[in-house]
């Protein structure tokens, strides 16, 4: 039987958090979900599904020190969409900084897969800064860094063009990405904390799926029960609208995620992996208003 824990997450009311804290709580452990809106709809839904909702902010190091004090792990990510670079690095070096200030016992960081290889995207590298720093703190930690997420094809970004029968990203066509799910992310940071003392000082890159636009257009076409094809943006065109997810994208083609799925998975069985048609079956596309006609 595994030990419950007590953790403490931040980012709870985000999609990544969100999907921490409720992976969390469906294993029976006792989750503190930290979030500067405890009054918001995100957060009064934890609070129902079992989670102590508790307000705090990265960037004030005292209120995550009283967070932190009755719990033995903690989950920390930052959001550089949110805060800009050099604030998102601030504040994980700050809240860090105070995990180690209120004893925790684990903190587990959430990074982004290479991070760690210089690659010159500045929201890897803002990351990396951190989990630098946590290296540097001398206390019990794991590296959670995934790759990007099978919910990027239905981001508010993407929903436009989808609903168009397109999906777009600024990548050829026949060229391979690796993704994974929320639910996976969730599901792989609670079993880092259940293995606890077996993944300190540990990096773990972690994928579910990997395959093209193009083989994404065709599982999404049956999913959706409508044609769905690929589209290529111009990668001038994604400079346009952000220099830092061009310089990904042209990663993306140039070098491209690396892990090795198939290991992983078997390293980690208790993760029910998603791949990427698993995670279109499930998703319920009636509710987002993208389904087809019947």
């Amino acid at each position: 039987m595994t030990s419950k824990r007590s953790i403490l997450v931040t980012g709870a009311t985000g999609q990544q958090g969100g999907a921490v804290a409720r992976a969390l709580l469906s294993r029976g452990h006792r989750v503190k979900a930290l979030t500067r809106k405890p009054d918001s709809d995100a957060a009064r839904q934890l609070a129902a599904a079992g989670a102590e909702v508790v307000a705090g902010d990265l960037a004030d190091a005292a209120s995550i020190v009283q967070a932190a004090k009755d719990v033995d792990t903690m989950f920390l990510m930052g959001n550089s969409y949110e805060a800009g670079l050099e604030e998102e690095t601030r504040q994980g070096i700050l809240a860090a900084d105070a995990a180690k200030a209120a004893g925790i016992g684990h903190l587990i960081y959430s990074s982004v897969a290479d991070a760690d290889k210089q690659t010159g995207i500045p929201h890897f590298e803002s990351k990396y800064l951190v989990e630098q720093h946590v290296r540097q703190l001398g206390i019990p930690h794991t590296i959670s860094a995934p790759v990007a997420f099978m919910e990027n094809a239905i981001a508010p970004w993407s929903t436009g063009a989808l609903s168009q029968g397109t999906l777009a990203f600024a990548m050829p066509p026949k060229r391979v990405l690796q993704l994974v799910a929320l639910a996976d992310i969730g599901a792989f940071v609670a079993a880092l904390a259940e293995r606890r003392d077996q993944v300190f000082g540990k990096r773990y890159d972690f994928a579910g799926d990997e395959l093209s636009g193009e083989e994404q257009a065709k599982i999404l076409t049956e999913a959706i029960g409508r044609p769905i094809r690929y589209q290529e943006i111009p990668i001038a065109a994604a400079r346009q609208q952000s220099e830092d997810a061009a310089l990904m994208f042209e990663w993306f083609d140039r070098v491209g995620y690396d892990v090795d799925i198939a290991a992983l998975h078997r390293q980690f069985p208790e993760v029910r992996w998603h791949g990427f048609a698993d995670w279109a079956r499930a998703f319920d596309w009636s509710a987002s208003g993208l389904r087809g006609e019947s």
